[in-house]
């Protein structure tokens, strides 16, 4: 039994520390840690409380459905959950149905998990990644609208027109620090730079690469999003630098063999996250849900799919066919 609790235990584990395609307990530990600093230092803890019942949830659900062991042992199933455990709290007041909402969450985020490798894997070749966390955190935050024992106060609805334009003063260099360790502890909510900085140390401990490119990420994105003349609260707050960590990461080392052209390759997918980010946070706050990490998962998404495959379809008429004109059962190339 003790065995038991142990291995559950190191699969939730290694399911936070999956967030950052990392998977070590000792890193999940430490992600834990950081999720504490940012609470304690907050004086809210219902974020870091959410993330331990969301991977806890997960896993157990995973067990109870006998999804694939070996990936439940990876923590495969448990960092959407984790995120989703993160997420609800962050945007929707505390209260008894919150909780209930972070179970009910928590556990759908393991079903659509498994439902985007029995389709988007399985059929593409393309990882499912936190796309199961932003599904179902759109689909819960949007829904607690609906609920009068749902107070959803994270995230106003907002105009186009709320976002500032125009070139902005570069920050201070002890602020570009801040922001730089931002970026990477917003892939938890954490806006602490603090927690940022444990983060990016359990990455490290778990893969040098790894952290490196999380690193690079992060310098990426604030460059791009000062140099663009983003809106300095936003980029202050490290809110246009956690998608493009992680795609750094995902395109970059994870997902696509290593070689200098994936780097120059994976530079270009970082950089494309933040316009993303940009274009992605005014199409989503007029319905007052947040963009969470969409937008690295949309630009994954399209660099990952081409994989070897990167020649577009023909723009000619099949041969022997004008176009437009082919043949009963003949396919025009185009098309």
């Amino acid at each position: 039994m003790a065995e038991l609790k142990r291995s559950f235990a190191t699969d939730c584990l290694k399911g936070t520390s999956q967030v950052f395609f990392m998977e070590n307990a000792v890193t999940g530990a430490l992600f834990f840690v950081a999720m504490a600093y940012a609470s304690y230092a907050s004086g809210v803890w219902a974020t870091t409380i959410g993330s331990a019942v969301g991977v806890v949830v997960a896993t157990l659900t995973a067990r109870l459905l006998e999804c694939d062991e070996k990936s439940i042992e990876s923590g495969l199933f448990g960092f959407n959950g984790v995120l989703v455990g993160a997420a609800l709290p962050t945007f929707i007041a505390a209260s008894p149905q919150l909780w209930v909402y972070v179970v009910v969450g928590s556990a759908a985020s393991t079903v659509i998990t498994a439902a985007f490798s029995a389709t988007l894997t399985a059929k593409w070749g393309i990882p499912g990644s936190t796309g199961p966390f932003v599904l179902t955190g759109w689909l819960m935050v949007a829904g607690a609208y609906s609920f009068g024992a749902l107070d959803v106060t994270g995230d106003a609805p907002k105009l186009a027109t709320d976002y500032l334009q125009g070139l902005q003063p570069i920050p201070a260099p002890i602020e570009l620090v801040q922001i730089f360790f931002r970026n990477i502890g917003q892939v938890y909510l954490l806006g602490s730079e603090i927690s940022g900085v444990i983060i990016l140390l359990g990455i490290f401990i778990a893969s040098v690469p790894a952290g490196i490119a999380a690193a690079l990420g992060s310098l990426v994105a604030m460059v791009v999003s000062i140099g663009m003349g983003a809106d300095p609260v936003v980029v202050s707050q490290g809110l246009y630098g956690f998608s493009p960590v992680l795609t750094a990461m995902a395109v970059g080392l994870i997902f696509l063999e290593k070689s200098p052209r994936v780097a120059i390759y994976a530079l270009l997918a970082t950089v494309v996250t933040v316009f993303v980010q940009g274009a992605l946070d005014v199409i989503v706050s007029p319905m007052g849900i947040p963009s969470f990490t969409a937008p690295y998962v949309l630009t994954m998404y399209l660099f990952i799919a081409p994989k070897k495959l990167l020649a577009p379809h023909p723009h000619q008429p099949v041969a022997g066919h004008m176009v437009g004109r082919a043949k009963p059962g003949a396919a025009v190339a185009g098309s």
